[in-house]
Protein backbone atom coordinates (compact mmCIF):
# COMPACT_ATOMS: atom_id res chain seq x y z
CA UNK A 1 0.00 0.00 0.00
CA UNK A 2 1.10 3.59 -1.32
CA UNK A 3 0.60 6.78 -0.02
CA UNK A 4 -0.76 7.81 -3.39
CA UNK A 5 -2.71 4.54 -4.62
CA UNK A 6 -4.91 5.00 -7.20
CA UNK A 7 -3.89 8.41 -8.10
CA UNK A 8 -2.81 10.20 -11.62
CA UNK A 9 0.12 12.73 -11.12
CA UNK A 10 1.01 14.65 -14.12
CA UNK A 11 4.59 15.89 -13.88
CA UNK A 12 6.28 17.99 -16.15
CA UNK A 13 9.68 18.16 -16.93
CA UNK A 14 9.56 14.45 -16.01
CA UNK A 15 12.88 12.84 -17.79
CA UNK A 16 15.16 13.77 -16.46
CA UNK A 17 16.57 15.29 -12.85
CA UNK A 18 13.94 15.99 -10.01
CA UNK A 19 11.09 15.53 -12.47
CA UNK A 20 12.22 11.96 -13.19
CA UNK A 21 12.81 11.29 -9.65
CA UNK A 22 9.44 12.35 -8.61
CA UNK A 23 7.93 10.23 -11.35
CA UNK A 24 9.87 7.16 -9.92
CA UNK A 25 8.93 8.02 -5.99
CA UNK A 26 4.88 8.92 -7.34
CA UNK A 27 5.02 5.26 -9.19
CA UNK A 28 6.37 3.23 -5.88
CA UNK A 29 3.90 4.99 -3.92
CA UNK A 30 1.13 3.74 -5.78
CA UNK A 31 0.35 6.51 -8.67
CA UNK A 32 -0.02 6.06 -12.44
CA UNK A 33 2.25 8.68 -13.76
CA UNK A 34 2.24 10.99 -16.94
CA UNK A 35 5.91 11.82 -17.32
CA UNK A 36 5.65 14.92 -19.98
CA UNK A 37 9.09 16.45 -21.53
CA UNK A 38 9.96 18.26 -24.79
CA UNK A 39 12.10 14.72 -25.02
CA UNK A 40 10.00 12.08 -25.94
CA UNK A 41 12.20 9.34 -25.91
CA UNK A 42 13.46 10.85 -22.54
CA UNK A 43 9.89 10.98 -21.24
CA UNK A 44 9.18 7.65 -22.53
CA UNK A 45 11.82 5.84 -20.98
CA UNK A 46 10.93 7.06 -17.20
CA UNK A 47 7.66 6.05 -17.65
CA UNK A 48 9.03 2.31 -18.46
CA UNK A 49 10.44 2.83 -14.94
CA UNK A 50 7.05 3.40 -12.97
CA UNK A 51 4.15 1.69 -12.42
CA UNK A 52 1.55 -0.23 -14.95
CA UNK A 53 -0.61 2.31 -16.59
CA UNK A 54 1.67 5.40 -16.68
CA UNK A 55 2.02 7.75 -19.68
CA UNK A 56 4.52 9.12 -21.22
CA UNK A 57 3.97 12.52 -23.40
CA UNK A 58 5.77 14.98 -25.75
CA UNK A 59 4.77 18.39 -24.43
CA UNK A 60 5.80 22.02 -24.71
CA UNK A 61 4.46 23.34 -21.90
CA UNK A 62 4.95 26.74 -23.35
CA UNK A 63 1.84 25.63 -25.82
CA UNK A 64 -1.51 26.12 -24.64
CA UNK A 65 -3.06 24.04 -27.48
CA UNK A 66 -0.74 21.15 -27.11
CA UNK A 67 -1.19 21.27 -23.30
CA UNK A 68 -4.90 21.38 -23.55
CA UNK A 69 -4.67 18.36 -25.96
CA UNK A 70 -2.45 16.43 -23.58
CA UNK A 71 -4.69 16.80 -21.15
CA UNK A 72 -7.99 15.30 -22.98
CA UNK A 73 -5.68 12.79 -24.29
CA UNK A 74 -5.26 11.87 -20.59
CA UNK A 75 -8.53 12.37 -19.13
CA UNK A 76 -9.34 9.54 -22.08
CA UNK A 77 -6.87 7.33 -21.05
CA UNK A 78 -6.85 7.60 -17.46
CA UNK A 79 -10.21 9.51 -16.20
CA UNK A 80 -8.60 11.84 -13.80
CA UNK A 81 -5.68 13.80 -13.18
CA UNK A 82 -5.16 14.19 -9.18
CA UNK A 83 -1.81 15.75 -9.09
CA UNK A 84 -0.12 18.38 -11.34
CA UNK A 85 3.63 18.74 -10.53
CA UNK A 86 5.45 21.69 -12.27
CA UNK A 87 8.53 20.81 -12.31
CA UNK A 88 9.75 22.00 -16.36
CA UNK A 89 12.22 24.91 -16.07
CA UNK A 90 15.26 25.90 -17.71
CA UNK A 91 18.29 28.69 -17.10
CA UNK A 92 20.12 31.12 -19.20
CA UNK A 93 22.55 32.76 -17.00
CA UNK A 94 24.04 35.93 -17.70
CA UNK A 95 24.91 39.07 -15.34
CA UNK A 96 21.57 41.51 -15.77
CA UNK A 97 24.07 44.30 -17.91
CA UNK A 98 25.27 41.09 -20.44
CA UNK A 99 21.60 39.44 -20.46
CA UNK A 100 19.86 39.33 -23.64
CA UNK A 101 16.23 39.66 -24.05
CA UNK A 102 16.03 36.21 -25.61
CA UNK A 103 17.75 35.23 -22.41
CA UNK A 104 14.72 36.60 -19.88
CA UNK A 105 12.22 35.81 -22.56
CA UNK A 106 12.92 32.25 -22.69
CA UNK A 107 12.99 31.46 -19.02
CA UNK A 108 10.35 33.46 -18.13
CA UNK A 109 8.16 31.63 -20.84
CA UNK A 110 9.15 28.53 -20.03
CA UNK A 111 9.32 28.61 -15.96
CA UNK A 112 6.42 31.39 -15.09
CA UNK A 113 3.85 30.41 -18.47
CA UNK A 114 4.42 27.22 -18.68
CA UNK A 115 3.50 26.69 -14.87
CA UNK A 116 0.40 29.15 -15.44
CA UNK A 117 -0.43 27.24 -18.72
CA UNK A 118 -0.46 23.85 -17.02
CA UNK A 119 -2.17 24.83 -14.34
CA UNK A 120 -4.94 26.44 -15.82
CA UNK A 121 -5.34 23.02 -18.24
CA UNK A 122 -5.08 21.17 -15.06
CA UNK A 123 -7.24 22.78 -12.75
CA UNK A 124 -10.58 22.84 -15.22
CA UNK A 125 -10.43 19.02 -14.52
CA UNK A 126 -9.71 19.04 -10.82
CA UNK A 127 -12.63 21.58 -10.46
CA UNK A 128 -15.10 19.49 -11.80
CA UNK A 129 -13.72 16.21 -9.44
CA UNK A 130 -13.65 18.53 -6.46
CA UNK A 131 -9.97 17.77 -5.37
CA UNK A 132 -6.53 17.97 -6.17
CA UNK A 133 -3.05 18.77 -4.99
CA UNK A 134 -0.59 21.17 -7.48
CA UNK A 135 2.92 21.46 -6.47
CA UNK A 136 4.94 23.80 -8.28
CA UNK A 137 8.57 24.23 -8.37
CA UNK A 138 10.48 27.31 -6.92
CA UNK A 139 13.66 27.63 -6.09
CA UNK A 140 15.50 29.23 -2.52
CA UNK A 141 16.73 31.70 -5.64
CA UNK A 142 13.29 33.22 -6.40
CA UNK A 143 12.95 33.78 -2.23
CA UNK A 144 16.26 35.78 -1.80
CA UNK A 145 17.39 36.14 -5.64
CA UNK A 146 21.57 34.92 -6.93
CA UNK A 147 23.64 36.66 -9.06
CA UNK A 148 23.30 35.92 -12.58
CA UNK A 149 19.98 34.78 -12.54
CA UNK A 150 17.79 38.07 -13.14
CA UNK A 151 15.38 36.03 -15.43
CA UNK A 152 15.71 32.92 -13.34
CA UNK A 153 14.63 34.32 -9.74
CA UNK A 154 12.49 36.78 -11.11
CA UNK A 155 10.61 33.46 -12.77
CA UNK A 156 10.67 31.36 -9.68
CA UNK A 157 9.55 34.80 -7.19
CA UNK A 158 6.75 34.55 -9.98
CA UNK A 159 6.08 30.65 -9.45
CA UNK A 160 5.57 32.08 -5.97
CA UNK A 161 2.80 34.39 -6.56
CA UNK A 162 1.12 31.78 -8.76
CA UNK A 163 1.07 28.92 -6.02
CA UNK A 164 -0.43 31.81 -3.24
CA UNK A 165 -3.03 33.21 -5.94
CA UNK A 166 -4.22 29.57 -7.19
CA UNK A 167 -4.43 28.62 -3.42
CA UNK A 168 -7.19 31.30 -2.72
CA UNK A 169 -9.04 30.56 -5.92
CA UNK A 170 -9.23 26.86 -6.21
CA UNK A 171 -9.73 26.32 -2.42
CA UNK A 172 -13.50 26.18 -2.45
CA UNK A 173 -12.59 23.30 -4.74
CA UNK A 174 -10.57 21.63 -1.94
CA UNK A 175 -7.45 21.83 -4.52
CA UNK A 176 -4.59 22.58 -2.45
CA UNK A 177 -1.60 24.58 -4.36
CA UNK A 178 1.89 24.66 -2.64
CA UNK A 179 5.59 24.84 -3.64
CA UNK A 180 8.96 23.59 -3.30
CA UNK A 181 12.05 26.02 -3.52
CA UNK A 182 15.27 23.62 -3.95
CA UNK A 183 18.03 25.00 -2.59
CA UNK A 184 21.54 23.73 -4.39
CA UNK A 185 20.25 19.91 -5.57
CA UNK A 186 22.73 18.00 -7.72
CA UNK A 187 21.29 17.81 -11.39
CA UNK A 188 22.30 17.78 -14.92
CA UNK A 189 21.79 21.83 -14.86
CA UNK A 190 24.14 22.03 -11.53
CA UNK A 191 26.83 19.66 -12.71
CA UNK A 192 27.58 21.86 -15.17
CA UNK A 193 28.55 24.75 -12.79
CA UNK A 194 32.48 25.43 -12.45
CA UNK A 195 34.12 24.04 -9.69
CA UNK A 196 34.61 27.56 -8.03
CA UNK A 197 31.11 28.24 -7.61
CA UNK A 198 30.51 25.13 -6.54
CA UNK A 199 32.98 25.48 -3.78
CA UNK A 200 31.23 28.78 -2.98
CA UNK A 201 27.39 27.69 -2.95
CA UNK A 202 28.55 24.38 -0.14
CA UNK A 203 30.45 26.55 1.80
CA UNK A 204 27.44 28.62 2.42
CA UNK A 205 25.31 24.72 3.08
CA UNK A 206 25.32 24.69 7.08
CA UNK A 207 24.44 20.36 6.43
CA UNK A 208 28.00 20.51 4.24
CA UNK A 209 26.36 18.53 1.28
CA UNK A 210 24.60 19.18 -2.07
CA UNK A 211 20.58 18.45 -2.07
CA UNK A 212 20.04 14.56 -4.06
CA UNK A 213 16.74 15.37 -6.83
CA UNK A 214 15.52 12.68 -3.92
CA UNK A 215 15.14 15.10 -1.22
CA UNK A 216 13.28 17.35 -3.32
CA UNK A 217 10.48 14.33 -4.28
CA UNK A 218 10.38 13.21 -0.86
CA UNK A 219 8.72 17.20 0.08
CA UNK A 220 6.62 16.90 -3.37
CA UNK A 221 5.19 13.17 -2.42
CA UNK A 222 4.02 15.22 1.24
CA UNK A 223 2.43 17.71 -0.57
CA UNK A 224 0.94 15.95 -2.43
CA UNK A 225 -0.35 13.18 -0.04
CA UNK A 226 -3.54 12.91 2.38
CA UNK A 227 -0.21 14.06 5.26
CA UNK A 228 -0.82 17.08 3.74
CA UNK A 229 -4.48 17.56 3.48
CA UNK A 230 -4.75 21.15 5.67
CA UNK A 231 -1.71 22.63 3.65
CA UNK A 232 -2.16 25.25 0.72
CA UNK A 233 -0.55 27.97 -0.49
CA UNK A 234 2.86 27.38 1.24
CA UNK A 235 6.55 27.36 0.22
CA UNK A 236 8.52 24.21 1.47
CA UNK A 237 11.99 24.99 1.30
CA UNK A 238 14.55 22.21 0.59
CA UNK A 239 17.77 23.89 0.73
CA UNK A 240 20.04 22.24 3.87
CA UNK A 241 19.41 25.39 5.77
CA UNK A 242 20.98 27.62 2.87
CA UNK A 243 18.78 30.33 2.67
CA UNK A 244 18.36 30.12 7.44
Amino acid sequence: MGVLDGEVAFVTGGSRGIGREICLLFSREGARVVALDINLKEAEETARNCSPGSLAFQMNVCNPPEVEKVVEEVMRALGKIDILVNNAGITRDNLLLRMSDDEWDDVITVNLRGAFICTRAVAKEMFHERRGSIINISSVSGLHGNMGQANYSASKAGIIGLTKTCARELASRNIRVNAVAPGFIRTDMTQVLPEKVKELALSAIPVKRFGEPSDVAGAVLFLASPASAYITGQVLVVDGGMAI
